[in-house]
């Protein structure tokens, strides 16, 4: 049962229908978001079109500095859904219990010895990417840039972005999590 605070459309375009069954045949589950979306099909075509390029590796960034970026803006924005979907397998990524108590906030990054430099860093710039109101110190942004090049610093940010216009988006339509996570699974304090 959908406990959102609407309901789908009864009949959904066609079109739509493939683009839902290539979601389901992605994650294994039909999810709730994209059928609220078909309200305005426009939405659902255009938010489809920005998930489906989104980044989940590149030449000079790794699976795992994204997931972690995907991660840190989820429990940033406190999106359960995006916690539960963007949190989904983070052991095949290398993520440990002291990175994941990190990426909540529950310790500091600083103290976790198996991020790289690279990877505080990206963490840190997803967090000021998620927060209200948006503040870039310079300080933080020069040592960014002393990090990463141009291309990397629009693929972090893109990155941090979908996340933060999903969380937005699912919050703000009442969208449970959808289930990739089962309960023993779930990060502690989540």
């Amino acid at each position: 049962m959908d406990t959102s605070f609407i309901s789908p459309p009864a009949r959904l375009p066609i079109w739509l229908q493939v683009g839902l069954w290539v979601t389901w045949r992605v994650t294994g589950k039909a999810l709730l978001p994209p059928r609220l979306l078909a309200w305005y099909p426009k939405a659902a075509f255009s938010s489809g079109v920005m998930e489906a390029l989104v980044a989940h590796a590149d030449k000079n960034l790794s699976a795992r500095i994204l997931k972690l970026v995907r991660m840190q803006a989820s429990f940033s924005a406190a999106c359960p859904f995006c916690i539960d979907m963007n949190s989904q397998r983070f052991r095949d990524y290398d993520i440990n219990q002291q990175e994941l108590a990190a990426i909540q906030g529950l310790v500091s990054a600083e103290d976790v010895t198996t991020f790289t430099e690279r990877e505080r860093l990206a963490l840190r710039y997803a967090q000021l990417i998620s927060a209200t109101p948006l503040s870039f110190p310079g300080e933080i942004m020069r040592q960014i840039k002393s990090a990463f090049n141009e291309r990397e610093i629009v693929i972090l940010a893109t990155t941090a972005a979908q996340v933060n216009y999903w969380a937005r988006l699912i919050q703000a339509l009442g969208a449970p999590p959808a289930g990739f996570m089962e309960p023993g699974e779930w990060p502690e304090g989540s």
